[in-house]
């Protein structure tokens, strides 16, 4: 057998195999989104029904996931941009860079449970704020946190390669550099990575339960309060997520019509991470093309 028909079995193999797995994937959205059907109606999306109601809506879990994504990232964007200026630029190879890329790698596949039991005894009961938006928020930026390291660390190492020596040789300092030049040339990756990692945020349910809980009272937007717990902005309140809501109608099935109002919550679920999804090769190729010039 010559290598021409060789490559070309190979090449069949890897076709078939990459067809399975796209057909795999279609099929089981397909199958979601059709359990789900009645999910975009306006009465559930942005339903205020309580728990234990007949044809209840998911507005408040709906607004808890979006309100908690946002906190997470204003939490955790920070710190991963800046870990990642650190490790890239700052930090000396030797022991310490090597134990603290093992403790990056070591937080990054750590189960979501893990870190929900960590967020738990940290801070639910050690602050005592409870079973809070605060508090979940934290754990997932916990979760979150690596994976935008190592994100925004390949993506300032990458960009720095071709600009650096320029800029520091036309007489710019270090920071100028960084700040100036590398990161707005490291952006268009940085950004990608945050839009999927608020794709996993938006989906992440074990670590939530035990910190952000599992109660979802009425919102009130009559007054913006970051502490009152009657305020739907209060970060010190209850809040379920969608995905803890899918959870507990599942397992626990109080509700009188809670295997639709699962279908329809899951399909939501996933035509949001599939936003994100998009979302963030569309915005990336596009801010992409605005550093470099291509259409």
């Amino acid at each position: 057998m010559n290598a021409k028909i060789k490559d070309k079995i190979w090449t069949g193999v890897f076709y078939g195999i990459a067809f399975f797995v796209i057909t795999l994937l279609v099929a089981l959205i397909g199958y979601i989104l059709f359990k789900g059907i009645g999910f975009f109606k306006p009465s559930f999306l942005f339903g205020n029904e309580k728990f234990g109601e007949a044809g209840g809506g998911i507005g408040p879990q709906l607004f808890n996931s979006f309100y908690m994504l946002l906190v997470a990232l204003l939490i955790s964007v920070p710190f991963g941009i800046g870990a990642g200026i650190y490790l890239s630029e700052y930090a000396k190879k030797g022991m310490f860079l090597n134990a603290m890329r093992l403790c990056i790698e070591t937080m990054a596949s750590l189960p979501s449970i893990v870190v929900g039991l960590f967020g738990l005894l940290i801070f639910v009961n050690i602050t005592q704020w409870g079973f809070t938006l605060l508090s979940g928020a934290l754990a997932i930026s916990v979760l979150n946190l690596p994976a935008l390291t190592r994100v925004s660390e390949n993506a300032i190492t990458a960009a720095s390669f071709s600009v650096k020596e320029a800029s520091l040789g036309l007489g710019a300092t270090r920071w100028q550099t960084i700040s100036k030049v590398v990161l707005p040339s490291a952006i268009p990756q940085i950004l990608t990575g945050i839009i999927l990692a608020a794709g996993r945020i938006f989906g992440e349910a074990a670590a939530l339960l035990y910190t952000a809980g599992m109660s979802a009272p009425k919102l009130k937007f009559s007054y913006i309060s970051l502490i009152d717990k009657g305020s739907a902005f209060s970060v010190m309140r209850p809040a379920e997520s969608l995905a803890v809501y899918i959870w507990k109608l599942n397992s626990e099935g109080m509700v009188p019509d809670a295997a639709q109002i699962a279908n329809k919550a899951s399909a939501v679920l996933v035509i949001m991470v599939l936003l994100f999804n998009f979302l963030a090769r569309i915005i990336g190729k596009k801010i992409y093309e605005s550093y470099t010039g291509k259409k």
